[in-house]
């Protein structure tokens, strides 16, 4: 398995989760401008550190998008031992979700990237710029694809228009460190998350993960996600080889639909 922060583990996991389902909304109808989540990620009893995501309505060479930026870094005592800042940006489309712009700018304990990818969805190449190594090259990607952050908010626009059945497995198109990706789900059911928000109904699914590296096995990881018009990642639990991490939604703002809380 090739070296991927905990950031990027947590956003394959969580953001691909509403692609399960048949019939999608109207285009980028689940979220709105000005949207901001906040994740606290801790390791038993410690907080190791938060990741966050916002959105705005810009535009990019002339055309309306959205631009999503992600930050995550350690905090505390983990900050002291191992530091992380993570800094990911996405432009894409107000209308289709298709990405044209992709930032990736880390620092994880001395390891660093800084990488900007352009795409062309009219020649299916991706302008990829290692700005740290000074080199620059052409890719072809897999049409339709979505870049790491991208993903997330083009996918919460599926909602289940009928019921698919326990222990199916479904798959996204994604393109990430120079290669595409075929990113593998297993829909484990619904199920009632207590939150310091209340009583949540949530989508459980497992993502397929390489074993023996990182995770104690294919299936050592589950998301939860809100079962609304939000799609809103609520929980993540990932048993790795020297324990187990956590990672909860701590604040959001500016969600577009009501958040359902159930009270029963």
């Amino acid at each position: 398995m090739q070296k991927k922060s905990l950031f990027v583990v947590w956003l394959f996991s969580l953001l691909v989760i509403p692609a399960l389902f048949a019939q999608p909304s109207p285009p980028l109808g689940a979220f709105k401008d000005g949207e901001s989540f906040e994740f606290r990620v801790h390791y038993g009893i410690f907080n190791a550190s938060y990741i966050s995501l916002t959105l705005e309505e810009k535009v990019l060479d002339g055309r309306p998008v959205f631009h999503a930026q992600g930050y995550g870094k350690t905090t505390g005592l983990a900050r002291w031992f191992f530091k992380v800042e993570d800094y990911y940006e996405s432009y894409f489309d107000a209308q289709t979700g298709v990405p044209y712009y992709f930032i990736r700018n880390i620092y994880e304990g001395g390891y660093t990237k800084n990488i900007e990818m352009r795409f062309d969805h009219q020649t299916g190449f991706v302008a990829y710029n290692d700005k740290k190594k000074g080199q620059e090259k052409t890719l072809s990607f897999i049409p339709q694809s979505q870049d790491l952050i991208s993903a997330f908010y083009y996918l919460r626009n599926f909602f289940p228009k009928t019921a698919i059945p326990v222990g199916d497995s479904f798959d996204i198109d994604m393109f990430f460190d120079q290669e595409n990706y075929r990113f593998r789900l297993r829909y484990l059911g619904k199920e009632v998350l207590e939150t310091p928000f209340g009583k949540i109904r949530c989508l459980k699914m497992s993502p397929s993960v390489q074993s023996g590296r990182v995770f104690d096995n294919d299936e050592s990881v589950i998301v939860w996600v809100s079962d609304d018009l939000n799609r809103i990642p609520i929980k993540l639990q990932a048993n790795i080889a020297v324990g187990s991490i956590e990672i909860d939604l701590e604040r959001f703002r500016n969600i577009k639909h009501p958040f359902e809380i159930h009270l029963d």
